[in-house]
């Protein structure tokens, strides 16, 4: 079983940065693949950046190529969001995923753990 907790969200600027992390708990998430998706008022959940168990391999969705990077330390249980050049289209609730097959998807059913969310607000 794999618990996951998101922080780091809040409100900035447009051209702004945040960092967004996850913390999980459980002795298994080094080989978990992780991602984070977000979903947007009236929006259907999106597939935002993944990694895969040991972090050689990402994967991000073409909206954000460039701006956020995708990291990850097992030995601190974490996976980290670093978010930059924060456009107001970034505005929603993210949520880390932990997936037990330890590959990149970014499919939701591929992930069996969501964290609860954190929001990202940027201001025009």
């Amino acid at each position: 079983q794999v618990q996951l907790v998101e922080s780091g969200g809040g409100l900035v600027q447009a051209g702004g940065s945040l960092r967004l992390f996850c913390v999980a708990s459980g002795r298994t998430f080094s080989s978990h693949g992780a991602g984070w998706f977000r979903q947007a008022p009236g929006k259907e959940r999106e597939f935002v950046v993944a990694v895969n168990y040991n972090g050689g391999r990402t994967a991000y969705a073409d909206s954000v190529k460039g701006r956020f990077t995708i990291s990850r330390d097992n030995a601190k249980n974490t996976v980290f969001l670093q978010m930059d050049s924060l456009k107001p289209e970034d505005t929603a609730v993210y949520y880390c995923a932990a997936s037990r097959y330890g590959v990149v998807s970014a499919h939701t059913w591929q992930y069996d753990y969501w964290g609860q969310g954190t929001q990202v607000t940027v201001a025009s």
